[in-house]
């Protein structure tokens, strides 16, 4: 049996206006490097009006604007700003917090500092905060000047293993608008040898089950085949602990959505990230549907784990 299927197509974000109430605003800030841009982006094309680089001084003005539609708002304020400062943006955050007719959140990009420079030294940009320093002086720099904002962030994205499509998917989930505060789950397997999703909310560990990586006929296939999905279901603690995971995830999803959460990620992992993982990952989005919960699915590993011909 072919073990391969096509992904399913991105959901399409409802961007049509929101209904009169509170406006939703976004400030983006972060480490430069870390994918500012390409949030801001997505964000756009989530439906909000996109400015960035915006003068800390001028939000006010901007926000004030008569705009009929009322649209939804993302604003990049960071290191490049001209009149930048923490404690200046987290004033005015306590200010714009503090409007009962707005809706604000802090996004905050992050990511490591060896990939930073990398990015930096890949493209040849300037580090804003280095001057004529080396780049790594600059990130170091700008890390301990935005360490206040890290702590007042709605949502932090760690964009250090991600794809443009990754940074995309997590924003569509915290910050697309139209369908009301209903929770959303993403469900990924991985591979314990390439390390764990950092954006993972809760993950859970799989290792402990039969693993058909030692059975050479089913080696070569992932758990999206039959034969695999029925090697590790016949273990006898599959049922016992996936009854366990469910009755774990019943009343937690709940309450994550009583509390605001809008996206919550599972990780579910093994050590190659083929077999037993994908496997769990498949059921548990299942399981998940079942209860007409909105959930993707992604398999972060299972390409780059894939057997190579001989």
């Amino acid at each position: 049996m072919n073990d391969a299927r096509p992904a399913p197509p991105p959901p399409t974000p409802d961007t049509s206006i929101p209904t009169p109430g509170k406006r939703r605003i976004v400030l983006v800030t972060g480490m430069s490097g870390a994918g500012m841009s390409v949030s801001l982006k997505a964000l756009e094309d989530l439906g909000y009006e996109a400015v960035d680089n915006l003068r800390l001084s001028l939000v006010d003005a901007l926000i004030g604007q008569d705009d009929a539609g009322r649209r939804p708002l993302a604003v990049v304020i960071d290191s490049r700003t001209r009149d930048f400062s923490v404690g200046a943006f987290l004033s005015h955050l306590g200010s714009l917090k503090a409007r009962p007719d707005l809706e604000v959140r802090l996004l905050f990009l992050e990511c490591d500092d060896e990939v930073l420079q990398r990015r930096f030294t890949e493209t040849r940009r300037r580090h804003p905060l280095a001057a004529d320093r080396p780049v790594s002086d600059g990130i170091r720099r700008e890390r301990t000047m935005l360490a206040p904002l890290v702590e007042r962030a709605d949502v932090t994205l760690d964009s250090t293993q991600f794809a443009i499509h990754d940074i995309r998917r997590v924003l569509s989930g915290n910050f697309a608008f139209g369908g009301g505060n209903r929770l959303q789950v993403f469900v990924t397997s991985f591979s314990y040898r390439l390390g764990l999703p950092r954006e993972a909310d809760l993950v859970f560990d799989v290792r402990f089950l039969v693993n058909p990586h030692y059975e050479p006929s089913l080696r070569p296939f992932s758990g999206l085949n039959e034969d695999v999905a029925r090697m590790v279901a016949g273990d006898a603690d599959f049922p016992v602990f996936f009854n366990g995971l469910t009755n774990l995830l019943g009343p937690l999803l709940p309450r994550y959505n009583l509390e605001g959460k809008s996206y919550l990620t599972i990780a579910i992992g093994c050590t190659g990230g083929r077999h037993r993982s994908v496997f769990v990952a498949e059921k548990l989005a299942d399981w998940l549907r079942e209860r007409r919960i909105t959930v993707g699915l992604e398999h972060r590993d299972l390409e780059r784990t894939a057997p190579r011909p001989g």
